[in-house]
């Protein structure tokens, strides 16, 4: 059994440092925004990777693999969004290179919940958590794998998805890193944007 917990959790370390639409998310709202509300988009990524977790531990992915038309308005839906953010990202560069300068901060008391939806819908619309939930994660939790175990993987899977996201957002926070956004804040929108566009026209494409 710690054979199984150290194997997943050596797999979710590395699924996790991978760069996606998560860490992108992450790392420039606190480059751009606050700390505070990366850590609100923090949470809603942790929510989400705890919702695919449940999907995959509960074999509801058997479900999504023989309701085909099911998991292709899933897919879809999440391309669309990722396009939208994408869409919203070029948007904000495009704006930022006619001022010149990067936008202010948006006041936290308004749009930390925001950040938290933001989150959460970034990693469920996210094609690496699709294909990893729905294939890699669920070749090692099999049917001889017991109930206490797998909510252990579950507390396993939801925590260090929180650590990891709150460790980028502490270092993307930090008043240097912060600088840095505001000098070239404009290419790093502009390439989020086409990143996020690119996984939302993968994921529409390839399903």
């Amino acid at each position: 059994m710690l054979t199984l917990f150290l194997t997943v959790a050596t797999v979710q370390l590395f699924a996790l440092m991978s760069p996606g639409p998560d860490f992108f998310f992450i790392s420039q709202v606190a480059a751009s925004r606050s700390r505070k509300q990366a850590m609100s988009g923090v949470l809603g990524i942790t929510l989400g990777v705890l919702i695919w977790a449940a999907v995959a531990l509960l074999g509801l992915n058997l479900v999504l693999q023989r309701m085909a038309w099911l998991h292709q308005i899933i897919m879809v839906a999440g391309g669309v969004y990722l396009l939208w953010m994408g869409w919203q990202l070029l948007c904000a560069a495009r704006q930022q290179h006619k001022q010149g300068i990067a936008p202010p901060c948006v006041p936290l008391e308004k749009s930390r919940g925001g950040y938290f939806l933001k989150g959460l819908l970034t990693n469920l619309s996210n094609p690496k958590a699709v294909i990893y939930f729905g294939s890699v994660f669920s070749l090692f939790v099999g049917n001889d794998v017991g109930t206490g175990a797998r909510w252990g993987l579950f507390a396993l899977i939801g925590g260090e998805t929180f650590a990891w996201f709150t460790l980028v957002a502490f270092i993307f926070a930090l008043p240097k890193m912060r600088r840095g956004y505001q000098r070239i804040a404009k290419w790093i929108d502009g390439c989020a944007g086409v990143l996020f566009a690119g996984f939302g026209l993968h994921l529409i494409l390839s399903r």
